[in-house]
């Protein structure tokens, strides 16, 4: 019923800038919650940043004041920028949407196939 769609990864060298999109698409009814997540080899996927249809935000420590997650409602899409990118931010990055869906009454939960982040001199 949705495809949640990745965008904008690549190569980048340390301090400089990424932005990811993830737009969705499909029978959607509303989009509650909307997430990333990444994974880096050898590790646990972990949250990024997550945020709610009434804008609330929230981020990884280790992100703050680095990355900001925006949503444009109108085009069932989220952002993430990424700045003063770091080598340790390498990883894949996934999006995650809380969904309600035709023709089902409860949210859903969907992901991304994930786009690659490789930051490195």
């Amino acid at each position: 019923q949705v495809q949640l769609v990745e965008s904008g990864g690549g190569l980048v060298q340390p301090g400089e800038s990424l932005r990811l999109s993830c737009a969705a698409s499909g029978t959607i009814v509303s989009i509650y919650t909307m997430a990333w997540y990444r994974q880096a080899p050898g590790k646990q996927r972990e949250l990024v940043a997550d945020i709610t249809n009434g804008g609330s935000t929230n981020y990884a420590e280790s992100v703050k004041g680095r990355f900001t997650i925006s949503r444009d409602n109108a085009k069932n899409t989220t952002y993430l920028q990424m700045n003063s990118l770091k080598s340790e931010d390498t990883a894949v990055y996934y999006c995650y949407g809380m969904i309600r869906v035709r023709p089902f009454y409860s949210a859903v939960d969907y992901w991304g196939q994930g786009t690659q982040v490789t930051v490195s001199s």
